[in-house]
């Protein structure tokens, strides 16, 4: 029986964090789905499509992986995927109250579906894709924390020309 694991997140973008975490899931698991959440009140940078892409780009040369996106509660996918391993990234303490309170949701939803917690490794254990985002708005050096193909992409988005942006005129 294949075992298949699934890796969930917005990847927006995808970091080296994330590759080390898909690399060292497919050691554990024959297969692996890197399933990108479409959450659009997480407002993300990068669109779906965009994000998919960057991924597919960056994990080409692994074997056993399927990228999808769901949009419904990640029990409801893996259950639709028939999957019984969510893999879930934990890069420091503030991480596990937040991942263990879904982890817990998540069993009180289907007990047949368990989490496995994952920390990165030592150098990519204070990346986040937050973090990422904003050292490269403001023009700051990413190099080595993420693909090289996330990195032009990250910088074609915020060479961008912003909008001007309109003066308020106090009255008083």
């Amino acid at each position: 029986m294949a075992h298949t694991a699934l890796y969930p997140g917005t990847f927006d973008p995808i970091t080296n964090g994330h590759i080390d975490l898909i690399k060292r899931g497919l050691e554990i698991f024959d297969n692996l789905i890197v399933a990108v959440s479409n959450n659009p009140e997480k407002q993300p940078l990068f669109s779906l499509e965009e994000r998919k892409s960057l991924i597919y780009e960056v994990t080409k040369d692994l074997g056993n992986i399927k990228i999808d996106f769901f949009d419904n509660l990640l029990i409801q996918y893996a259950r639709e995927n028939k999957v019984k391993v969510i893999i879930r990234g934990l890069r420091a303490v503030s991480d596990f109250e937040y991942e263990y309170q879904m982890a817990l949701m998540n069993r009180n939803m289907d007990n047949s579906i368990e989490t496995v917690f994952m920390m990165p490794s030592e150098q990519y254990s204070f990346i986040s894709s937050r973090l990422i985002k904003e050292v490269a708005s403001f023009g700051g050096r990413v190099k080595g924390l993420v693909p090289p193909v996330v990195e032009e992409a990250l910088k074609n988005k915020f060479s961008k020309p912003k909008p001007q942006q309109v003066g308020v005129k106090v009255i008083r």
